[in-house]
């Protein structure tokens, strides 16, 4: 469970990087808090879906795509 975890906060972090985002942007954008944001993003927070759906929406992305990136990590 713990890498599923890893895996969705590199997912994100993946996605935020390629958009040129800063944590502080996209947490503004997700309407989250941007120390939140980053505990997701190191894999010390578990995201509820709707949290999980806030991010792939203000990323731009599906959430179905932002879960297989996590996948395909896994794999």
């Amino acid at each position: 469970m713990s890498e599923l975890i890893h895996d969705f906060g590199a997912a994100v972090r993946h996605f935020r990087d390629r958009q040129g985002w800063s944590q502080e942007l996209l947490a503004e954008k997700a309407d989250l808090n941007r120390s939140y944001l980053g505990e997701v993003e190191r894999g010390r927070a578990i995201p509820s879906l709707a949290t999980a759906a806030k991010l792939a929406g203000a990323l731009e992305i599906s959430l179905s795509g932002l879960l297989a990136h996590c996948e395909r990590r896994a794999a």
